[in-house]
């Protein structure tokens, strides 16, 4: 029976990760038989030496892919123990037995005597495994920070001999940046498979970089923002907030900003749309006990008179039975006030609708259920003019401040109007022009 498949705590991983996992292991185990096709161990190590590769071009890995793949599973496994050290630090004497069993086989693949069989079936790879480096200026799927992070604790976990001391490193890490998914992204979407109460948050690595500071303007509407979204942070009573007024003033900018400055502090975004609110219940449970703070991102929200899905909301957002957790808040952005389309036909004629009053009541009553509105306007033409200056500097454009603001005003005339992304675009286009 394979170490793999005793694990008691950590034995949930991935198909494709399980099977790199077998593969490693049957070479490593094979390599010094005579018997076995040195040719076919041989290509088998390539393999998983490629999928390594693959792994830290991926994530940004270094130094000792093995152990750093080996460390990345641990990582972003959830189970008992990891959640527990992420929530409270201290998982208790049954749960710390079964990770201790957990760590002793895993100590085996920690010490796979790799670079011995590399050279016993004549891989000649260069040691890649041993001693990567990671692609100048290359990306990562996850945080760099967490990426780091991650590189030490695999050193870490290989030099501490002893399960127990491997597993209060690795607590360490669970206490300081999370477990799972949620510790390695900062922003997430709903999958499309939705299984009985089974909810998965499908990570979204590649966030936009912008900070509050581009945002020119509006900043009566960011402190606003900010001061809520920091009370909720520090565990202060904080509202929900929409965040309403004309097209690409900054609405969802400013909560994607937000995101970039405080996903340190363990705040985390998902994003989820319309047809997706029967399930708010359900994702609300899936994070209710983590040791993060959520807010649950609804951008563009508004509702034509047919569709239904905001009752749903408002039963979320105030009026249900269940009380909402304290690690969850609803921004939303909208080009609507009231998000319920209003027609003549609701207050036209009372043979129609006998109870027009109660009908426009309950439409408007969901703007209402939002604690703080926040309103985006378009700018006028003087914080127009100011908003393209400050983008064009750090573009470093060269032109006069006339010659500036009289293309910038030629460009909103034969566009979308002032607006910061106008302004954006108009930038955008200069630059391309260099």
């Amino acid at each position: 029976m394979n170490n793999i498949d005793k694990l008691i705590v950590f034995g949930n991983f991935e198909k494709r990760d399980k099977r790199l996992l077998k593969d490693m292991s049957f070479v490593i185990d094979n390599y010094t038989d005579g018997t076995r096709n040195k040719d076919e161990l041989c290509k088998l190590f390539c393999s998983c030496v490629s999928a390594l590769i693959d792994m830290a071009v991926e994530y940004g890995f270094y130094g000792n892919l093995w152990h750093c793949f080996l460390t990345f599973l641990l990582v972003k496994n959830e189970n008992a123990f990891s959640l527990s050290c992420e929530g409270t630090g201290s998982p208790g004497a049954s749960l710390n037995a079964a990770a201790i069993h957990d760590m002793k086989l895993l100590r085996t693949f920690f010490d796979y005597p790799v670079s011995d069989c590399e050279r016993a079936l004549g891989a000649d790879t260069g040691g890649i495994i041993t001693c990567y480096e990671p692609v100048e200026n290359a990306g990562s799927l996850i945080d760099i920070k967490v990426r780091d992070e991650i590189c030490a604790l695999a050193d870490k976990l290989y030099e501490s001999r002893e399960p127990g001391l491997m597993l209060n490193a690795l607590c360490g890490f669970y206490k300081s940046c999370g477990a799972g998914d949620l510790g390695l992204y900062k922003a997430f979407r709903l999958s499309d498979k939705v299984s009985g109460d089974a909810i998965k948050l499908i990570p979204i690595p590649d966030i936009s970089d912008i900070s509050l500071s581009d945002l020119v303007g509006y900043e009566s509407a960011k402190k606003k923002l900010i001061e809520n979204t920091e009370a909720f942070i520090e565990g202060k009573k904080a509202n929900n907030c929409l965040l309403f007024g004309d097209a690409g003033t900054g609405k969802s900018s400013s909560v994607k900003a937000l995101l970039n400055r405080y996903s340190g502090d363990g705040l985390r975004i998902i994003e989820i749309y319309k047809h997706e609110f029967i399930h708010i219940n359900k994702l609300i449970a899936r994070i209710r006990n983590r040791n993060y703070k959520f807010i649950i991102f609804m951008d563009d929200l508004s509702f034509e008179e047919f569709e239904t899905e905001y009752k749903y909301l408002k039963a979320v957002i105030e009026g249900g039975l269940e009380k909402k957790p304290l690690n969850v808040l609803i921004y939303a952005t909208s080009n609507r006030r009231h998000l319920v389309k209003e027609s003549f036909s609701d207050g036209a004629d009372r043979d129609d609708v006998k109870h027009k009053s109660d009908t426009i009541e309950e439409k408007l009553s969901l703007a209402g259920r939002f604690g703080i509105t926040i309103y985006f306007g378009s700018p006028d033409k003087k914080e127009f003019q100011a908003i393209v200056k400050s983008l064009a500097q750090k573009e470093n454009i060269e032109m006069s401040d006339e010659e500036l603001f009289l293309e910038a005003n030629k460009w909103e005339l034969s566009h979308a109007g002032r607006s910061g992304r106008t302004a954006r675009q108009f930038v955008d286009h200069l630059s391309g022009l260099k």
